[in-house]
């Protein structure tokens, strides 16, 4: 079958990114924040008890590959925090899931090519993303290097409770390209997630060789091998 479609990883894939969660000044951050809040805790108050509520969120997900939400997180935090309205608890808990990664963040840049790529590509396939992320933190990071408007759909983990390899999020977007799986290729940087788990679904895959992502995974090997983003354009004409 002809290809039609092409599903794009996010994170170490299209967008160069680093984050330090281990920075000290985001718990300091918002636990000064949050003094404006009614709610005074020490900064290593603030990081153990969010850790505390991921391990808890982990622990109850029952999933294979589990993934959590931050914004539940948060949400969870300033509950327990006493906070009761929850439409004011939501927006807060927005708020500070966003200074929490604000903070940690130390880069954000697209790979070299990465728009020329996608210029070339766009008007002869569709283009999709499913990428482990959470909404928050990926939608408006899209937008700030410019990638809004490239892909339809956007399919991000954290709502679903689950990351890669599970194919399903791979199939939430086929079903919504109504697409098969023989008629795509993925595009990702890490042997596990992105191409071990496109293989498990019957998708073709082309492996970028960034700076992020495992690199070889047991018995793995993509259908194409690329060095750098641009030769992304020569995988999908050998392998379309």
């Amino acid at each position: 079958m002809a290809i039609q479609g092409i599903l794009f990883d996010l994170y170490g894939t299209l967008i160069d990114i680093e984050t330090d969660e281990s920075m000290e000044e985001i718990y300091r951050g918002i636990a000064h924040y949050l003094t404006y809040q009614g709610i005074y805790l020490h900064r290593w108050d603030v990081r153990d008890r969010y850790y505390r509520i991921m391990k808890e969120q982990k622990d109850a997900c029952g999933e294979e590959c589990p993934e959590i939400d931050v914004e539940s997180i948060w949400n969870t935090f300033l509950k327990r925090e006493g906070v009761k309205a929850a439409p004011a608890r939501r927006k807060l808990a927005l708020i500070l899931a966003h200074i929490y990664r604000g903070i940690s963040r130390k880069r954000l840049q697209l790979y070299p090519n990465v728009k020329r790529v996608l210029d070339e590509l766009r008007p002869t396939y569709r283009m999709a993303i499913v990428s482990d992320a959470q909404p928050c933190y990926a939608l408006p990071e899209m937008k700030a290097v410019g990638l809004d408007g490239y892909f339809d759909p956007v399919i991000i983990s954290a709502p679903y409770g689950f990351r890669k390899p599970d194919t399903r999020l791979s199939e939430k977007a086929l079903d919504i390209m109504k697409l098969k799986p023989t008629a795509v290729i993925f595009v990702g940087n890490d042997m596990y997630r992105d191409v071990y788990g496109a293989k498990r679904l019957g998708v073709k895959t082309i492996f970028i060789d960034s700076n992020q992502g495992d690199k070889s995974h047991e018995n793995v090997a993509p259908d194409y091998f690329a060095h750098r983003f641009e030769d992304v354009l020569r995988g999908v004409e050998a392998l379309k």
